[in-house]
């Protein structure tokens, strides 16, 4: 099967969305933990970007207490499992310039900055998210590392390591991502990022990174080694 749009592909994804997200349920609800235990007590707004079927950012607002809360999200397939109540921002993410408001708290999970083509797009999109936050406010975003060797194995880290040493571009971070769904497999176009890379976008784009977290995405537990885990960022806008 082919590589679909990243929409088209979270169209057919979303019947099986609840599935696929318990395959990494202990890892989805550390990254959610530490969120809550990290962002500003005193939260009032929160933007959730790929929000999916919506659970995860209300569960998220409802444990710190925020009511106003935003959810970007252009599949409407997915869309359709939010509550009829929810405030909705039905763009992509490439598309957030075209949107106004602060937010004291914004989240991007699960590697959406990854669904992003091509990297401009996505300074762009963290630019934006900048200019979203509130002088006081946070942005949470989670990607899969491209050198996480408990997860991609010794070898095959080891050999993306001497391809980008020598290569040194970021395309070489473009993999097909595979969902195996009730009828079928969903195939789509994905990134993983080195930590580097990341970073460095983040600079770029007028962000300071507070803190970095190295989530194992097998058990949800918290790593030292930056190659043992996907990688958390907790970021403010910078001075």
């Amino acid at each position: 099967m082919p590589e679909l749009d990243p929409v088209a592909a979270y169209d057919l994804l979303a019947p099986s969305f609840s599935a696929v997200s318990k395959t990494r349920e202990r890892y989805l609800r550390a990254i959610e933990d530490l969120i809550v235990s990290a962002a500003p007590k005193t939260a009032a707004s929160m933007l959730d970007i790929g929000s999916g079927d919506g659970r995860r950012a209300l569960q998220i607002a409802r444990q710190l207490g925020i009511r106003r809360v935003t959810l970007l999200e252009p599949s409407a397939t997915m869309r359709a499992h939010w509550p009829d109540d929810v405030e909705g921002w039905y763009v992509r993410v490439e598309e957030l310039g075209s949107k106004a408001g602060n937010f004291d708290l914004i989240t991007c999970l699960w590697n959406v900055l990854g669904h992003v083509f091509p990297t401009e797009a996505r300074l762009h999109a963290l630019e934006q998210m900048r200019r979203l936050l509130t002088a006081n406010g946070r942005l949470f975003m989670d990607v899969s590392h491209r050198y996480n060797m408990l997860h991609y194995g010794r070898v095959r880290t080891l050999l993306r390591m001497l391809r980008d040493r020598f290569g040194q571009d970021w395309l070489s971070g473009d993999v097909s991502v595979r969902w195996e769904v009730a009828g079928g497999n969903v195939h789509a176009k994905g990134h993983v990022f080195t930590a580097a890379e990341l970073e460095a976008l983040a600079r770029a784009a007028g962000l300071q990174i507070e803190h970095r977290f190295v989530v194992d995405y097998a058990t949800g537990e918290l790593r030292r080694s930056k190659y043992q885990g996907h990688l958390l960022y907790q970021c403010r806008r910078s001075a």
